[in-house]
């Protein structure tokens, strides 16, 4: 029998938060948290928040998995959350110390709240 470890976690976060950033791709409180390809594609669309929102809600669900597994040492730009080309959004750690971990990551976001649901799999 092959055991591969799993852990998960989730994030809701209020979209509203991310309001004061909507004109300011360069804001340095964004640049903290997000990659230059998130922002760039945040931005791309009519209405960032929600796109910002769920992101972020996206990290916290990663690093709470990943707190599950005694790893404390990623931070919010060792993550980076991108699309593929038919939307679903892909999660990847930046980080080459953990390479060998499957992130599976489910973002949605509605009027006021966003939301994020990671599976991790894999031996760390």
């Amino acid at each position: 029998m092959i055991f591969v470890r799993i852990t998960v976690g989730a994030d809701i976060v209020s979209i509203h938060r991310f309001q004061e950033f909507v004109h300011d791709i360069n804001h340095p409180a964004l640049k903290k948290i997000f990659t230059r390809d998130e922002l760039d594609y945040c931005f791309s669309k009519g209405a960032v928040e929600p796109h910002l929102a769920a992101r972020f809600a996206g990290k916290e669900a990663i690093i709470k998995a990943l707190y599950s597994r005694d790893i404390q040492d990623v931070w919010y730009i060792d993550i980076e959350i991108l699309n593929k080309r038919n939307g679903v959004p892909v999660a990847r750690l930046k980080k080459d110390m953990y390479k060998n971990l499957k992130l599976e990551i489910s973002l949605a976001h509605c009027e006021d709240k966003a939301t994020a649901f990671v599976i991790i799999l894999g031996d760390d």
